[in-house]
């Protein structure tokens, strides 16, 4: 890709700050959509929970890349906080394609986030992006989310929906808070551990990204997961030997209900995700295995 002008919302996460490290060591110029009162040229104002975006600022950008969103797993679903993670994701998504739409030059694609939670818990069954929605909060979220696109779509800009899994990561997300319980050796099966897990390494999550802008043959819907998932229990066992401590202290069902409440649903669900569209347009994983993806991290 030559060096190009790249928007990216949700900069300061997980995702987005790898993203904007790796788009700027290359040679591009990242420009952040911020909260608060510019800074420099390279940042933009947006309040996505307001419905409001400085559109003047992305005028110009060849990619826009959409990761913003209240985080699932920070805190306890109450009614309100669930209504913080819908708003913060549907319209900070239609406030973007909106924007996106009334540009003279818009981009030429928009890369917005989604989640595999969209296909809810399908058990031992292997999903692709063929597969429909699940049902309950996470998937009809997903759905609503990857439906804010569509005034992006319609004005011609080729959009995608990067559909990511479990990140393996010490810096935050899921394997965040995993890695300093397993080096304590506090780790061990969630539940049963017969649930899938479909995760992907950072490094490869940011790789796979950045393979979704430059291919113009891609738009809708793209599985961002290793090619093998495993289940929590394999998963368990490989953090065990890769941090050299035991894993024998499983957590019960009725306690992941009792500390996480509605999320634990899905944290004890099963996702069996396989990237197909990912692998058929040509990406390569540097860390497809799971011992891989968590010595990388």
């Amino acid at each position: 890709m030559h060096p190009a002008r790249i928007a990216v919302a949700g900069a300061s996460g997980l995702i987005g700050s790898a993203l904007a490290r790796s788009l700027t060591a290359e040679g591009h110029r990242v420009v952040r959509l911020v909260r608060r009162d510019p800074a420099g040229p390279d940042e933009v104002r947006w309040d996505p929970e307001r419905s409001s975006v400085d559109s003047a600022g992305l005028e110009g950008c060849d990619a826009v890349v959409n990761l913003a969103g209240a985080g699932i797993g920070d805190r306890r679903w109450s009614a309100a906080y669930k209504a913080r993670i819908r708003s913060s994701r549907v319209q900070g998504t239609r406030t973007l394609a909106r924007a996106l739409a009334s540009l003279d030059t818009p981009p030429r694609v928009f890369v917005n986030g989604s989640a595999i939670g969209i296909y809810g818990d399908t058990g031992e069954q292997a999903v692709d992006e063929d597969a429909p929605p699940g049902t309950g909060f996470l998937p009809e979220l997903c759905v609503e989310w990857e439906a804010a696109t569509e005034p992006a779509r319609a004005a011609g800009v080729r959009t995608v929906l990067p559909r990511t899994g479990l990140v393996v990561s010490r810096s935050g997300g899921a394997w965040g808070r995993l890695f300093p319980l397993f080096r304590a050796g506090l780790g061990g099966r969630l539940g049963d551990g017969r649930q899938y897990w479909s995760y992907i390494a950072l490094h490869d999550e940011v790789a796979a990204i950045r393979h979704l802008m430059d291919r113009t043959d891609l738009s809708g819907p793209v599985n961002l997961t290793a090619p093998q998932p495993l289940t929590n229990g394999e998963i368990t066992e490989a953090m065990a030997r890769v941090l050299h401590r035991p894993a024998s202290l499983p957590v019960p069902a009725a306690a992941l209900r009792l500390a996480l409440g509605e999320m634990a649903g899905d944290v004890l669900g099963s996702q069996r995700v396989l990237p197909t569209r990912l692998l058929r347009s040509g990406f390569t994983f540097a860390f497809p295995g799971i011992e891989d993806a968590i010595r990388a991290a």
